[in-house]
């Protein structure tokens, strides 16, 4: 067999293989596998401003993503993140308040819309079943009349919802292994979680929206990166004042949300290895500085400390 002959047969045969799996056509084309965890939006709370978008990240793991949190304008980050649509194949939801989930259904619809053809598993507490249920019946009209008319895959067969109920391992694959800690939102007490991520590069823990929790130390023991809220104390009072009807929001956010010097608390406790406070609150508020978010965690926490922004790129 020629030279030539051979190398056509081993294009057709990565072609072929590109098709069947989504992923094939990067990895067939050389590039390096390489865990990668992208901000997508990194502002707390479900306004919409021109600054910081709502909440939402993308894992990336040999090109797999898997999305985590699916705050408004997480389906146009993705876009701008080079990550196509069609390919994405986890999904990740911390808890159901509406900056987490706006975009849920919708990121899947676009997905599907752009030629999504493969399932998607998608993780969440009790209520995720429900709010997709719902979704899908909101929009029943449009996708009955699209499938055939435009000869796509049932979507609603290719979400497929597990709900998660307490503590422990929530799913597993070669390459990545999520498990999930129960942490308080108040008023949202059970149905909240933060994840841990091993992946052959390292481990990454996310822990978005939670009251101070000294357990999440445990939960995120050695970890190489930390994602943890933070919320901005003397920012408070300007950010209950700029919001019409706020009367509660101030006592709100107090409970729910964890300080800056908190957070450093439990990276320290933690020893992980680099902290990234995101879903800032406020995140709308430009007064705020790196070096204001940062100083608080710092009293406590020794180690690198990464104030994040929205489409910043976290290397393991």
């Amino acid at each position: 067999m020629t030279t030539d002959r051979r190398d056509f047969l081993k294009l057709s045969l990565l072609g072929a293989a590109a098709a069947a799996w989504p992923f094939a056509a990067a990895m067939a084309a050389g590039e390096a596998k390489k865990t990668r965890w992208i901000i997508l939006g990194s502002k707390g709370g479900p306004r919409v401003t021109t600054g910081r978008s709502n909440p939402a990240n993308v894992l990336l793991v040999d090109g797999v993503p898997y999305v985590v949190d699916c705050g408004y304008g997480v389906a146009h980050r993705l876009a701008q993140a080079k990550v196509q649509l069609p390919s994405v194949r986890y999904v990740f939801v911390s808890h159901l308040h509406s900056d987490h989930v706006l975009e849920f259904g919708n990121m899947v619809y676009s997905a599907w819309s752009a030629g999504l053809n493969h399932e998607v598993d998608a993780y969440g507490p009790v209520g995720l079943a429900a709010l997709t249920q719902a979704f899908w019946e909101t929009n029943r009209f449009d996708v009955d009349l699209r499938i055939p008319d435009e000869g796509k895959p049932d979507p609603r067969k290719l979400l497929l919802v597990k709900e998660i109920q307490e503590s422990g391992p929530v799913m597993s694959t070669e390459r990545v292994k999520v498990s999930a800690f129960q942490t308080p939102h108040p008023p949202i007490l059970k149905e909240n979680f933060a994840y841990r991520f091993e992946t052959p590069d390292g481990v990454i823990v996310y822990a978005c929206d939670t009251a101070y929790n000294p357990k999440l130390a445990e939960f995120a023991q050695g970890a190489d990166i930390l994602i943890h809220e933070a919320l901005y104390l003397p920012g408070v009072d300007a950010l209950a004042a700029r919001i019409k009807n706020a009367a509660s929001l101030k006592a709100h956010l107090l409970a729910s949300h964890t300080a800056t010097e908190d957070v450093g608390r439990i990276a320290q406790a933690a020893g992980v290895k680099k902290l990234v406070l995101s879903h800032l609150v406020p995140g709308d508020d430009p007064s705020i500085t790196d070096e204001m978010w940062t100083e608080g965690a710092r009293k406590h926490y020794s180690g690198a400390i990464v104030v994040a922004r929205d489409l910043m790129e976290l290397d393991l």
